[in-house]
């Protein structure tokens, strides 16, 4: 009997632990492509980041204000997360809960960064954080290799917008 309670406390705790985490997609690259070849009038902003990287940290906070303040819009921020896949449960799901992310969190699934870099933006060294914000097919793009603050986010993805 007291097997029985010790495994029933486990599996409801379990599940109250996991109800509560917000579904992250673990992606490949191709998933990327077809957004940003996509011909939607909607704007993407990509932001690749890393739990470990304290500049993408600090920065998360004016992606987390577009998505609120965009909400309803045709503007859709993913936050395109860097940590190895190993890492999920330990790392990145405890800090999306930590840090209240309402924005759509992919973990990029694809260690040869070689194969794929290039086909952000040419000039990307792979540094992060990046940014690639999009609108319509990559011909209308502007990638960036720097850290955001939110006035600056918002003015460069309202000049997107309005081309």
């Amino acid at each position: 009997m007291k097997h029985t309670f010790t495994f029933s406390f486990f599996i409801l705790t379990s599940l109250y632990f996991w109800s509560q985490v917000p579904g992250i997609n673990v992606i490949q690259f191709d998933a990327l492509e077809k957004i940003m070849s996509s011909k939607s009038d909607s704007v993407y902003i990509l932001n690749f980041w890393a739990t470990w990287c304290k500049p993408c940290v600090e920065e998360l906070p004016a992606f987390e204000k577009i998505t609120k303040d965009y909400k309803g819009k045709k503007v859709r921020v993913l936050l395109i997360c860097m940590d190895f896949k190993s890492k999920l449960k330990e790392r990145v799901i405890p800090f999306i809960k930590k840090n209240g992310l309402v924005s759509e969190v992919l973990l990029l699934n694809e260690p040869d960064y070689n194969s794929w870099i290039d086909k952000i933006d040419k000039s990307w060294s792979g540094s992060i954080p990046a940014t690639l914000i999009l609108k319509g097919s990559t011909t209308n793009k502007k990638f960036y290799e720097q850290t955001f603050e939110y006035t600056q986010l918002k003015s460069e993805i309202e000049k997107v917008i309005n081309q």
